[in-house]
């Protein structure tokens, strides 16, 4: 999984990111049985959903994809392939801009360091995920984590056919944008190759950075230091103004997905998932983290930054949908051109202007 060229030493990550992660909840053989056969059910039962709230339906003749329920160390294991399918290769290309080949012994040594790093941010992830849809490496999978989504059940104190439910209703929603719209997985590869080609960084600098980040991450953990002056995590690292421009169009459209997702498991309403308005009020509650210690690990792996694009998602895709319906909205996945800007994700009525051509009248 790893190479020689590799920033990160994967397998190491996979092996760190195992020994850290905790067990997950106590269940019978039986309970986890029943909890996997349900969730499968509950990921075919909300393809229909979706598509009828969204409108949307995979491309005819398109890539099938599956539904894995997994635990922990399965969660890693997917996500260590994945990430080593999309960087690997761009580290490649960054050692290729340099003039003289990179030391090997210090890129041995370096992905190893690196290697530790991102096991111990993946074992505190790994905790937390409760599903996801794999984009890259895997060739499109839906993933769902059963001991993440048991715990947190129990910890709502929620319905679990309800919840397991709503869970689905999100990642099927994101399956389904990738399965409808063929460009946009394209598109994000494009953006991340950009961003490869901005940088004149060397690998050796950016795991120079990296291993800064994480340094702060233990002086705060430890209690000294301002958490504050690290509010943007691992986007930190990234420092060049074309960088940042490619970043603030990912951020848009990864905006754009989450919002919608999050949207869509709100808009089914309480006919197909009764128990909604409790979930989405206590969920909130656990989005905020559960103690200083996670606030900070949020705060420096850039996790309030992807709450931010939850929040600023929805805010943008509800706009739309009440100023121009559901097929209107649906334009914003007609090409690239009709994604929003960042500012727009606040103020969906000039998103409305400039690819609808109209002026929306804003409700009172």
């Amino acid at each position: 999984m790893s190479s020689a060229a590799s920033l990160v030493d994967w397998d190491l990550a996979g092996r760190t990111a195992r020994r850290l992660q905790g067990p997950g909840p106590e269940t019978t053989r039986e309970e986890a049985t029943a909890v996997v056969a349900e969730l499968h059910r509950a990921a075919a039962q909300a393809v229909a959903h979706v598509e009828t709230l969204t409108g949307l339906h995979p491309v005819p003749g398109g890539p099938q994809p599956t539904v894995a329920v997994v635990d922990r160390p399965g969660w890693v294991d997917a996500n260590t392939g994945g990430m080593a399918a999309l960087l690997d290769p761009l580290v490649e290309t960054l050692q290729a801009k340099q003039d003289s080949p990179p030391n090997a012994l210090v890129t041995a040594i370096g992905s190893r360091v690196t290697g530790a790093q991102a096991g111990a941010v993946m074992a505190f992830l790994s905790s937390r995920v409760l599903g996801q849809y794999e984009v890259f490496g895997s060739g499109g999978r839906l993933l769902l984590v059963a001991p993440n989504i048991v715990e947190t059940e129990r910890k709502l104190g929620v319905d679990p056919t309800d919840f397991r439910l709503w869970v689905c209703l999100h990642e099927v929603t994101h399956q389904l944008q990738f399965t409808a719209v063929p460009w946009l997985q394209t598109y994000l590869e494009e953006q991340i190759k950009e961003f490869v080609e901005a940088t004149d960084l060397t690998p050796d600098v950016l795991r120079e950075r990296l291993a800064d980040l994480v340094r702060s991450l233990g002086t705060a953990v430890r209690g000294g230091g301002d958490d504050e002056e690290a509010p943007q995590g691992l986007m930190a690292l990234i420092r060049d103004p074309a960088q940042r421009e490619v970043l603030d169009r990912v951020t848009a459209v990864m905006s754009l997905v989450e919002g919608h997702a999050e949207f869509v498991m709100d808009g089914v309403g309480p006919d197909v998932v009764p128990s909604v308005r409790t979930l989405r009020k206590r969920f909130a509650q656990r989005r905020k983290g559960r103690g200083p210690l996670d606030r900070v690990l949020r705060r420096l792996l850039g996790l309030e930054q992807k709450m931010k694009q939850y929040a600023d998602g929805r805010v943008f895709v509800a706009g739309v949908v009440e100023l121009a319906g559901m097929e209107g909205f649906n334009q914003v996945w007609a090409g690239p051109a009709n994604l929003p800007f960042k500012e727009e994700l606040t103020e969906p009525a000039r998103w409305v202007e400039r690819v609808l051509g109209t002026r929306p009248a804003i409700p009172a």
